[in-house]
């Protein structure tokens, strides 16, 4: 009754109009987007049936005898149909575990995806998880608006009035190269010696493919770019994917002025507004001042799950349903 199935490009078509039509799924496992940095991973991306039907799929990468969901993505797992029951759940779960370890893979690290990202309850795989002792490898911290409840701090409400005194302005743009070039990737390089994660071309090439759901909003001040955002949007939420500003942000306000209209005027009809982590050195730790400015606007914590499961382990779930 049920089977799977590995991706492969005959089944593009089939595995982007499930995505779009699944309960958790977002733009960011269609295929077009996991495959734009495909020299950087190899693609183990699985799709399970139900009698012929599709119902689930797992956007996938290996990496000698791990199988990881996905290491180029920001969260994974199993996508699943709006119809899917947890029996079916546990089947295909079952089936993938089994699966990976008769083709000689130990180890399955999902990195979960968030609540506010799903449009139904989708929980099935925690449960699973449990049953299975996987091991929780990871944990961060996400700061999240309720929007609807959002509140400003004092110090927000006096930075967005810094921004009306020196009469900001804020542009959404098709272009990413002034923000890349004369804020992000200098800011990036003198604080932390690192590159964005994804370069000029490939933000580029991203937001051409999808134009509604990556968007870039500047800051200006008497024409000059001051500060600028990087916004990917979904179905439930407003991500931010990348946020900087020039050495005068406290002075002008520009990061309270951005996102207060941001909050207020463009993405106040979605139901969460998520600045991400505030976590450094792979969650071990948490940054006081970019948490601080965060809660400032009214968002509170929620996390993010990373899990180690062990194949071999499969066998733990045979006596679940009774």
């Amino acid at each position: 009754m049920f089977s799977l199935s590995l991706y492969n490009s005959s089944l593009k078509s089939q595995w982007d109009n499930f995505i779009n039509e699944s309960k958790n799924g977002t733009f960011l496992f269609n295929r077009n987007f996991i495959e734009y940095h495909k020299n950087r991973f190899k693609d183990y991306s699985i799709l399970f049936y139900k009698q012929d039907k599709l119902i689930a799929v797992l956007p996938a990468n290996k990496l000698d005898d791990k199988i990881y969901s996905h290491q180029g993505l920001t969260y994974g797992g199993l996508i699943l149909s709006k119809q899917i029951k947890f029996s079916d759940v546990f089947e295909i779960f079952s089936l993938l575990l089994s699966h990976l370890h008769k083709t000689n893979y130990s180890t399955l690290i999902i990195k979960e995806i968030p609540e506010i990202y799903k449009s139904l309850p989708s929980s099935e795989v925690n449960y699973l998880l449990h049953r299975m002792k996987a091991e929780l490898i990871r944990r961060d911290v996400l700061s999240v608006i309720k929007l609807g409840n959002n509140s400003y701090s004092r110090d927000r409400i006096q930075g967005k009035k810094r921004g009306e005194k020196f009469k900001l302005t804020i542009k959404e743009t098709s272009s990413f190269e002034e923000f890349w070039d004369s804020i992000l990737i200098p800011n990036l390089k003198n604080k932390h010696n690192v590159e964005p994660v994804h370069s000029l071309d490939e933000i580029i090439h991203l937001n051409s493919l999808f134009p509604k759901n990556i968007r870039q909003f500047n800051v200006y001040s008497d024409d000059k770019i001051v500060a600028g955002t990087t916004i990917f949007e979904t179905k439930t939420a407003a991500h931010v994917q990348y946020i900087s500003a020039n050495t005068e942000k406290n002075k002008l306000g520009s990061l309270d002025y951005l996102f207060t209209y941001l909050i207020e005027e463009i993405f106040n009809k979605k139901d969460y507004f998520d600045f991400g982590t505030s976590n450094e050195n792979n969650g071990e730790f948490v940054n006081q001042g970019l948490l601080y400015w965060k809660e400032g606007f009214g968002a509170r914590s929620i996390t993010q799950d990373f899990y180690e499961i062990k194949t071999k382990n499969y066998h733990n779930l045979k006596d679940l349903m009774i």
